[in-house]
């Protein structure tokens, strides 16, 4: 009993360490770490916004519907880049679904991913996601190339990119709701 207490935090730093080893159940671990250090996202100065100078970007939707970005400009987008396969992705989704229960008739979302549809359809199905998924079918435009995932974007009606967040974020904050309601009124 003597060795338990006085190695008490090295069994637990072991078992912890051999958790993360094993596939089944570091996926969780990481999905809930990153849960717990996920912050509000920050806008980006105003002298340092960037313009959207391209909307020209062809997308497909799991319905096998094409569309195109340019639909939906002079309005305030959401794009979010991810991957099923990617904790930090996987972590902040709650907080966008939420975000899209509450916006999804006031803001367009792109949801985009370049896994395969079944894979995408399994995901969602799973989680009881429904906000708008979508495969690239080419190259995005240069001001949202990112080889960072997850990577969100968030662009006013004139085209300025406010929010470029890189890694996981609580999405649903008040804060981020109430940059979404400038946006909207502006």
């Amino acid at each position: 009993m003597n060795f338990i207490k006085k190695n008490l935090s090295n069994i637990l730093f072991a078992v912890i360490i051999l958790l993360l080893l094993i596939p089944q159940t570091r996926m969780p671990i990481q999905v809930f770490v990153q849960r717990l250090i996920s912050f509000s996202p920050s806008t980006i100065a105003e002298e340092k916004r960037e313009q959207l100078q391209e909307y020209n970007w062809q997308l497909k939707k799991l319905n096998g519907e094409v569309g195109n970005l340019s639909e939906s400009k002079n309005k305030v987008i959401l794009i979010n880049l991810w991957a099923t396969w990617c904790p930090p992705c996987i972590a902040e989704m709650p907080s966008l679904q939420k975000l899209y229960d509450d916006y999804g008739d006031k803001v367009n979302f792109y949801f985009v991913s370049n896994e395969k549809e079944e894979t995408l359809h399994r995901f969602m199905l799973k989680n009881n996601y429904t906000f708008p998924i979508h495969q690239a079918l080419e190259a995005a435009p240069e001001q949202l190339n990112s080889n960072t995932l997850p990577t969100t974007y968030i662009l006013s009606k004139s085209g300025e990119i406010v929010i470029d967040k890189k890694g996981a974020a609580d999405w649903n904050s008040s804060k981020t709701r109430e940059i979404i309601d400038k946006l909207l009124i502006n």
